[in-house]
Protein backbone atom coordinates (compact mmCIF):
# COMPACT_ATOMS: atom_id res chain seq x y z
CA UNK A 1 0.00 0.00 0.00
CA UNK A 2 1.07 3.73 -1.02
CA UNK A 3 1.85 6.04 1.94
CA UNK A 4 -0.98 8.42 1.17
CA UNK A 5 -3.32 4.87 1.17
CA UNK A 6 -1.95 4.22 4.53
CA UNK A 7 -2.23 7.43 6.21
CA UNK A 8 -6.10 8.00 5.00
CA UNK A 9 -6.46 4.56 6.53
CA UNK A 10 -5.39 5.55 9.81
CA UNK A 11 -7.38 8.89 9.73
CA UNK A 12 -10.76 6.94 8.64
CA UNK A 13 -9.79 4.63 11.76
CA UNK A 14 -8.64 7.20 13.71
CA UNK A 15 -12.09 9.30 12.87
CA UNK A 16 -14.36 6.14 13.69
CA UNK A 17 -12.51 5.87 17.12
CA UNK A 18 -12.59 9.74 17.49
CA UNK A 19 -16.91 8.59 17.66
CA UNK A 20 -16.74 6.34 20.13
CA UNK A 21 -14.31 8.21 22.53
CA UNK A 22 -16.99 11.11 22.33
CA UNK A 23 -19.43 9.79 25.27
CA UNK A 24 -16.68 7.68 27.26
CA UNK A 25 -17.12 7.96 30.53
CA UNK A 26 -14.41 9.38 32.97
CA UNK A 27 -13.94 5.71 34.88
CA UNK A 28 -12.89 3.99 31.56
CA UNK A 29 -10.58 6.95 30.61
CA UNK A 30 -8.55 6.37 34.06
CA UNK A 31 -8.53 2.92 33.77
CA UNK A 32 -7.25 2.69 30.30
CA UNK A 33 -4.37 5.70 31.66
CA UNK A 34 -3.75 3.56 34.35
CA UNK A 35 -2.58 0.35 32.31
CA UNK A 36 -1.24 2.67 29.68
CA UNK A 37 1.27 3.57 32.90
CA UNK A 38 1.87 0.19 33.90
CA UNK A 39 3.12 -0.68 30.95
CA UNK A 40 5.56 2.01 30.29
CA UNK A 41 7.14 0.04 33.86
CA UNK A 42 6.84 -3.10 32.80
CA UNK A 43 8.02 -2.51 29.04
CA UNK A 44 11.51 -0.40 30.75
CA UNK A 45 14.11 -3.42 29.07
CA UNK A 46 12.21 -2.81 25.54
CA UNK A 47 11.84 0.47 25.49
CA UNK A 48 15.40 1.71 26.50
CA UNK A 49 16.54 -0.94 24.12
CA UNK A 50 14.97 1.10 21.15
CA UNK A 51 15.71 3.77 22.46
CA UNK A 52 19.44 3.36 22.48
CA UNK A 53 18.86 2.92 18.52
CA UNK A 54 17.72 5.90 17.91
CA UNK A 55 20.28 7.58 20.30
CA UNK A 56 22.96 5.55 18.33
CA UNK A 57 21.71 6.44 14.97
CA UNK A 58 21.62 10.29 16.33
CA UNK A 59 25.31 10.50 17.28
CA UNK A 60 26.63 8.96 14.02
CA UNK A 61 24.52 11.61 12.37
CA UNK A 62 25.91 14.44 14.25
CA UNK A 63 23.12 15.63 16.02
CA UNK A 64 23.70 18.66 18.71
CA UNK A 65 24.47 17.72 22.16
CA UNK A 66 20.59 19.78 22.76
CA UNK A 67 18.91 17.31 20.91
CA UNK A 68 20.53 14.05 21.53
CA UNK A 69 19.00 15.31 25.13
CA UNK A 70 15.82 15.64 23.78
CA UNK A 71 15.95 11.92 22.32
CA UNK A 72 17.70 10.24 25.63
CA UNK A 73 15.13 8.08 27.57
CA UNK A 74 16.47 6.41 30.44
CA UNK A 75 14.96 4.28 34.00
CA UNK A 76 14.19 8.40 35.60
CA UNK A 77 12.37 9.28 32.50
CA UNK A 78 10.11 6.57 31.96
CA UNK A 79 9.08 6.47 35.93
CA UNK A 80 8.43 10.44 35.16
CA UNK A 81 6.27 9.19 32.10
CA UNK A 82 4.58 7.23 33.47
CA UNK A 83 3.80 9.27 36.79
CA UNK A 84 2.81 12.46 34.10
CA UNK A 85 0.07 9.49 33.26
CA UNK A 86 -1.44 8.85 36.40
CA UNK A 87 -1.40 12.90 36.78
CA UNK A 88 -3.57 12.93 33.44
CA UNK A 89 -5.50 9.69 35.05
CA UNK A 90 -6.09 12.53 38.58
CA UNK A 91 -7.41 15.76 36.52
CA UNK A 92 -10.82 16.75 36.36
CA UNK A 93 -12.24 15.27 32.92
CA UNK A 94 -13.75 18.12 30.78
CA UNK A 95 -15.85 16.62 29.01
CA UNK A 96 -19.22 16.99 29.29
CA UNK A 97 -18.85 20.62 31.43
CA UNK A 98 -21.64 22.67 31.41
CA UNK A 99 -19.51 26.48 31.09
CA UNK A 100 -22.62 28.55 31.21
CA UNK A 101 -26.60 28.27 30.86
CA UNK A 102 -29.32 31.29 30.90
CA UNK A 103 -32.69 31.47 29.82
CA UNK A 104 -34.41 33.62 26.87
CA UNK A 105 -37.22 35.90 26.75
CA UNK A 106 -38.91 33.16 24.89
CA UNK A 107 -38.53 30.76 27.37
CA UNK A 108 -35.45 28.72 25.60
CA UNK A 109 -32.36 27.30 27.95
CA UNK A 110 -29.51 27.62 26.25
CA UNK A 111 -26.11 26.56 27.39
CA UNK A 112 -22.77 25.44 26.36
CA UNK A 113 -21.11 22.39 26.89
CA UNK A 114 -17.30 21.03 26.65
CA UNK A 115 -16.87 18.18 23.58
CA UNK A 116 -13.67 16.85 22.07
CA UNK A 117 -11.85 18.15 19.37
CA UNK A 118 -12.06 15.03 17.28
CA UNK A 119 -9.38 13.89 15.29
CA UNK A 120 -6.13 15.26 16.24
CA UNK A 121 -2.70 14.93 14.02
CA UNK A 122 -0.10 15.95 16.11
CA UNK A 123 3.51 16.62 14.27
CA UNK A 124 6.81 16.41 16.42
CA UNK A 125 10.53 15.95 17.02
CA UNK A 126 13.29 14.70 18.89
CA UNK A 127 11.28 13.92 22.05
CA UNK A 128 9.72 9.80 22.43
CA UNK A 129 8.31 11.63 26.33
CA UNK A 130 6.23 13.79 23.84
CA UNK A 131 4.88 10.50 22.61
CA UNK A 132 2.95 9.35 25.64
CA UNK A 133 2.24 13.12 27.29
CA UNK A 134 0.27 13.73 23.48
CA UNK A 135 -1.78 10.49 23.64
CA UNK A 136 -2.68 10.86 27.36
CA UNK A 137 -4.46 14.08 27.12
CA UNK A 138 -5.89 13.88 23.60
CA UNK A 139 -7.14 10.23 24.76
CA UNK A 140 -8.58 11.72 28.59
CA UNK A 141 -10.44 14.75 26.29
CA UNK A 142 -11.87 12.48 24.30
CA UNK A 143 -9.94 12.39 21.56
CA UNK A 144 -8.21 10.58 19.17
CA UNK A 145 -4.69 11.10 17.82
CA UNK A 146 -2.62 10.55 14.94
CA UNK A 147 1.20 10.73 16.02
CA UNK A 148 3.93 11.99 13.32
CA UNK A 149 7.21 11.72 15.31
CA UNK A 150 10.37 12.88 14.00
CA UNK A 151 12.65 10.14 12.42
CA UNK A 152 15.05 10.06 15.02
CA UNK A 153 12.79 8.69 17.61
CA UNK A 154 11.41 5.89 15.53
CA UNK A 155 12.34 3.02 17.32
CA UNK A 156 11.73 5.03 20.49
CA UNK A 157 8.14 6.02 19.26
CA UNK A 158 7.20 2.69 17.37
CA UNK A 159 7.73 0.60 20.92
CA UNK A 160 5.70 3.32 23.02
CA UNK A 161 2.89 3.61 20.33
CA UNK A 162 2.89 -0.05 20.45
CA UNK A 163 2.41 -0.43 24.40
CA UNK A 164 -0.44 2.07 24.34
CA UNK A 165 -2.72 0.28 21.42
CA UNK A 166 -1.84 -2.55 24.05
CA UNK A 167 -3.32 -0.92 27.07
CA UNK A 168 -6.14 0.42 25.07
CA UNK A 169 -7.17 -3.48 23.00
CA UNK A 170 -6.91 -4.49 27.11
CA UNK A 171 -9.25 -1.72 28.42
CA UNK A 172 -11.92 -3.04 25.54
CA UNK A 173 -11.27 0.59 23.83
CA UNK A 174 -10.95 1.33 19.90
CA UNK A 175 -6.88 0.74 19.59
CA UNK A 176 -6.84 3.08 16.84
CA UNK A 177 -7.77 5.77 19.22
CA UNK A 178 -3.86 6.86 19.15
CA UNK A 179 -1.94 5.59 16.09
CA UNK A 180 1.41 6.33 15.25
CA UNK A 181 2.80 7.13 11.49
CA UNK A 182 5.31 4.13 11.05
CA UNK A 183 7.61 5.43 8.73
CA UNK A 184 10.16 8.19 8.57
CA UNK A 185 9.51 9.18 5.35
CA UNK A 186 8.61 12.68 4.72
CA UNK A 187 5.93 12.74 2.65
CA UNK A 188 4.20 11.08 5.47
CA UNK A 189 3.66 15.06 7.27
CA UNK A 190 2.31 16.58 3.64
CA UNK A 191 -0.29 13.61 3.24
CA UNK A 192 -1.01 14.11 6.48
CA UNK A 193 -1.72 17.97 6.43
CA UNK A 194 -3.99 17.12 3.11
CA UNK A 195 -6.40 15.38 5.16
CA UNK A 196 -9.44 17.86 6.23
CA UNK A 197 -12.40 15.53 5.66
CA UNK A 198 -10.98 13.67 8.27
CA UNK A 199 -8.28 15.78 10.81
CA UNK A 200 -10.18 18.34 13.10
CA UNK A 201 -6.74 20.28 13.80
CA UNK A 202 -3.33 19.73 13.54
CA UNK A 203 -0.85 20.61 16.38
CA UNK A 204 2.72 20.70 15.33
CA UNK A 205 5.40 20.75 18.21
CA UNK A 206 9.20 21.41 17.87
CA UNK A 207 11.85 24.05 15.85
CA UNK A 208 10.55 27.02 14.21
CA UNK A 209 11.24 25.05 10.38
CA UNK A 210 8.84 22.72 11.48
CA UNK A 211 6.28 24.62 12.94
CA UNK A 212 6.03 26.84 9.36
CA UNK A 213 6.27 24.17 7.01
CA UNK A 214 2.89 22.73 8.75
CA UNK A 215 1.43 26.31 8.93
CA UNK A 216 2.01 27.24 5.00
CA UNK A 217 1.36 23.73 3.67
CA UNK A 218 -1.53 22.70 6.04
CA UNK A 219 -5.03 22.11 4.68
CA UNK A 220 -6.63 21.73 9.01
CA UNK A 221 -6.86 24.11 11.14
CA UNK A 222 -3.30 24.73 13.07
CA UNK A 223 -2.35 25.33 16.63
CA UNK A 224 1.17 26.92 16.45
CA UNK A 225 4.18 28.01 18.41
CA UNK A 226 6.95 29.09 16.10
CA UNK A 227 9.42 29.94 19.01
CA UNK A 228 10.32 30.72 22.48
CA UNK A 229 12.33 33.88 22.78
CA UNK A 230 11.99 34.38 26.57
CA UNK A 231 13.05 37.08 28.51
CA UNK A 232 13.88 38.45 31.98
CA UNK A 233 14.28 41.94 33.21
CA UNK A 234 15.74 42.90 36.44
CA UNK A 235 14.32 45.94 37.50
CA UNK A 236 15.98 48.63 39.78
CA UNK A 237 13.59 47.44 42.42
CA UNK A 238 14.84 43.82 42.03
CA UNK A 239 16.68 41.75 44.73
CA UNK A 240 19.77 41.05 43.07
CA UNK A 241 20.32 37.97 45.26
CA UNK A 242 16.68 36.37 43.95
CA UNK A 243 17.68 37.86 40.77
CA UNK A 244 20.61 36.22 40.16
CA UNK A 245 19.17 32.83 41.17
CA UNK A 246 16.34 33.02 38.98
CA UNK A 247 18.38 34.22 35.96
CA UNK A 248 20.80 31.14 36.40
CA UNK A 249 17.72 28.97 36.75
CA UNK A 250 16.08 30.53 33.62
CA UNK A 251 19.42 29.99 31.20
CA UNK A 252 21.42 27.46 32.76
CA UNK A 253 18.85 24.25 34.02
CA UNK A 254 18.24 23.04 30.54
CA UNK A 255 19.07 25.76 27.89
CA UNK A 256 17.81 23.37 25.18
CA UNK A 257 14.12 23.90 26.11
CA UNK A 258 12.00 26.89 24.53
CA UNK A 259 10.64 28.25 28.17
CA UNK A 260 14.61 28.86 29.12
CA UNK A 261 15.89 32.68 28.93
CA UNK A 262 17.47 34.00 25.35
CA UNK A 263 18.09 37.60 26.67
CA UNK A 264 18.24 39.35 29.82
CA UNK A 265 17.28 42.92 30.26
CA UNK A 266 18.84 44.50 32.77
CA UNK A 267 18.15 48.68 34.49
CA UNK A 268 20.86 50.48 33.71
CA UNK A 269 21.03 51.70 37.53
CA UNK A 270 21.41 48.58 39.35
CA UNK A 271 23.59 47.16 36.06
CA UNK A 272 27.12 48.02 37.48
CA UNK A 273 26.31 45.61 40.42
CA UNK A 274 24.30 43.27 38.94
CA UNK A 275 26.03 42.37 35.49
CA UNK A 276 29.40 41.86 36.95
CA UNK A 277 28.85 39.30 39.71
CA UNK A 278 25.81 37.90 37.68
CA UNK A 279 28.03 37.22 34.37
CA UNK A 280 30.61 35.74 36.27
CA UNK A 281 28.17 32.83 37.28
CA UNK A 282 27.44 32.12 33.92
CA UNK A 283 30.54 32.11 32.64
CA UNK A 284 31.31 29.68 35.34
CA UNK A 285 28.73 27.45 34.25
CA UNK A 286 29.80 27.60 30.39
CA UNK A 287 27.65 30.25 29.24
CA UNK A 288 28.77 32.65 26.42
CA UNK A 289 27.38 36.18 26.83
CA UNK A 290 26.50 38.61 24.21
CA UNK A 291 26.43 41.79 25.54
CA UNK A 292 24.95 45.21 24.21
CA UNK A 293 27.51 48.22 23.92
CA UNK A 294 26.87 49.46 27.58
CA UNK A 295 27.15 45.55 29.13
CA UNK A 296 30.83 45.38 27.47
CA UNK A 297 31.29 48.42 29.85
CA UNK A 298 30.66 46.51 32.52
CA UNK A 299 31.78 43.22 30.83
CA UNK A 300 34.88 43.90 28.43
CA UNK A 301 35.38 40.16 27.91
CA UNK A 302 32.23 39.30 26.22
CA UNK A 303 31.12 39.01 22.90
CA UNK A 304 29.20 42.26 21.28
CA UNK A 305 25.44 41.23 20.50
CA UNK A 306 24.37 41.59 16.87
CA UNK A 307 21.24 42.53 15.51
CA UNK A 308 20.80 38.42 15.24
CA UNK A 309 21.42 37.92 18.46
CA UNK A 310 18.23 39.77 20.01
CA UNK A 311 15.02 37.85 18.11
CA UNK A 312 17.65 34.49 18.74
CA UNK A 313 16.22 31.09 20.21
CA UNK A 314 19.79 29.81 20.93
CA UNK A 315 18.11 26.48 22.76
CA UNK A 316 22.19 26.25 23.94
CA UNK A 317 24.40 28.06 26.64
CA UNK A 318 24.76 31.73 24.70
CA UNK A 319 22.63 34.48 26.41
CA UNK A 320 22.02 38.25 25.10
CA UNK A 321 22.10 40.75 27.18
CA UNK A 322 20.99 44.38 27.61
CA UNK A 323 21.11 47.56 30.05
CA UNK A 324 18.32 49.53 29.68
CA UNK A 325 17.85 52.56 30.94
CA UNK A 326 13.91 52.39 31.59
CA UNK A 327 10.83 49.93 32.73
CA UNK A 328 9.49 51.39 29.39
CA UNK A 329 12.77 50.43 27.28
CA UNK A 330 12.35 47.02 28.60
CA UNK A 331 9.03 46.55 27.80
CA UNK A 332 9.56 47.98 23.94
CA UNK A 333 12.34 45.58 23.71
CA UNK A 334 10.11 42.73 24.68
CA UNK A 335 7.60 44.05 22.19
CA UNK A 336 9.74 44.04 19.57
CA UNK A 337 12.24 41.05 19.60
CA UNK A 338 9.77 38.36 22.08
CA UNK A 339 7.79 35.65 20.78
CA UNK A 340 4.67 35.70 23.05
CA UNK A 341 5.80 32.60 24.99
CA UNK A 342 6.91 33.66 28.54
CA UNK A 343 8.69 36.52 30.17
CA UNK A 344 9.83 37.44 33.51
CA UNK A 345 10.14 40.83 36.23
CA UNK A 346 12.48 40.62 38.67
CA UNK A 347 11.15 43.64 41.13
CA UNK A 348 9.83 44.60 44.80
CA UNK A 349 7.14 47.39 43.35
CA UNK A 350 4.11 45.76 43.20
CA UNK A 351 2.91 49.01 40.57
CA UNK A 352 5.81 47.90 38.49
CA UNK A 353 4.97 44.28 38.58
CA UNK A 354 1.09 44.95 37.48
CA UNK A 355 2.16 46.95 34.91
CA UNK A 356 4.69 44.52 33.42
CA UNK A 357 1.98 41.96 33.84
CA UNK A 358 -1.05 43.77 32.40
CA UNK A 359 1.62 45.38 29.51
CA UNK A 360 3.72 42.54 28.28
CA UNK A 361 1.75 40.04 25.47
CA UNK A 362 2.91 36.94 25.78
CA UNK A 363 1.08 33.27 26.88
CA UNK A 364 2.87 33.45 30.49
CA UNK A 365 3.89 36.52 32.13
CA UNK A 366 5.73 35.79 36.04
CA UNK A 367 6.27 38.04 38.52
CA UNK A 368 10.23 37.15 40.84
CA UNK A 369 9.75 33.77 39.19
CA UNK A 370 12.23 31.55 36.52
CA UNK A 371 10.66 31.39 32.71
CA UNK A 372 11.16 27.65 33.09
CA UNK A 373 7.86 27.34 34.74
CA UNK A 374 5.89 28.01 31.60
CA UNK A 375 4.92 24.29 31.70
CA UNK A 376 1.63 22.84 31.78
CA UNK A 377 2.52 20.63 34.69
CA UNK A 378 4.60 23.22 36.50
CA UNK A 379 1.43 25.24 35.88
CA UNK A 380 -0.93 22.27 37.44
CA UNK A 381 -2.27 21.22 34.25
CA UNK A 382 -0.69 17.87 34.62
CA UNK A 383 1.05 17.43 31.35
CA UNK A 384 0.91 19.48 28.14
CA UNK A 385 0.67 18.96 24.93
CA UNK A 386 2.52 22.21 23.72
CA UNK A 387 2.37 25.67 24.40
CA UNK A 388 0.27 27.73 22.09
CA UNK A 389 1.99 31.21 21.08
CA UNK A 390 -1.28 32.19 18.76
CA UNK A 391 -3.81 32.75 20.79
CA UNK A 392 -6.67 30.68 18.52
CA UNK A 393 -8.14 28.82 20.04
CA UNK A 394 -5.56 28.91 23.68
CA UNK A 395 -2.91 30.60 24.34
CA UNK A 396 0.27 28.87 26.46
CA UNK A 397 0.29 25.27 28.48
CA UNK A 398 -2.28 23.13 26.30
CA UNK A 399 -3.88 20.62 28.85
CA UNK A 400 -7.00 18.91 28.74
CA UNK A 401 -9.07 21.84 29.14
CA UNK A 402 -7.11 23.56 25.72
CA UNK A 403 -7.68 19.86 23.87
CA UNK A 404 -11.81 20.80 23.67
CA UNK A 405 -14.39 23.28 22.52
CA UNK A 406 -17.93 24.06 23.65
CA UNK A 407 -21.04 23.51 21.61
CA UNK A 408 -24.53 25.31 22.54
CA UNK A 409 -27.18 22.91 23.57
CA UNK A 410 -30.96 24.39 23.33
CA UNK A 411 -33.78 23.29 25.72
CA UNK A 412 -37.19 23.61 24.17
CA UNK A 413 -40.89 23.35 24.92
CA UNK A 414 -42.35 24.03 21.53
CA UNK A 415 -41.37 27.50 20.40
CA UNK A 416 -41.10 28.52 16.60
CA UNK A 417 -39.45 31.75 15.34
CA UNK A 418 -41.30 34.37 14.17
Amino acid sequence: MSIAGMITDMAKEGKLASRELRNLDRAKKDAALHLMAERLLEREEDILRENAKDLSQAKASGLSEAMIDRLTLNKKVLQEMSQGLQEVKALPDPVGEITGMWKRPNGLLVGRVRIPLGLIGFIYESRPNVTIDAAGLCFKSGNAVILKGGSEAIHSNMVLAGLLEEALREAGLPPKAVQLVPTTDREAVGILLGLEDYLDIIIPRGGEGLIRFVTSHSRVPVLKHFKGVCHVYVDEFADLGMAEDVCFNAKVQRPGVCNAMETMLVHEKIAPRFIPAMCDRFTHAGVEIRGCPRTLEFLPEAKPATKEDWPAEFLELILAVKVVSSMEEALDHIEEYGSKHTETIITNDYARAQRFLSQVDSSVVLVNASTRFNDGNQLGLGAEIGINTSKLHAFGPMGLTELTATKFIVYGHGQIRS
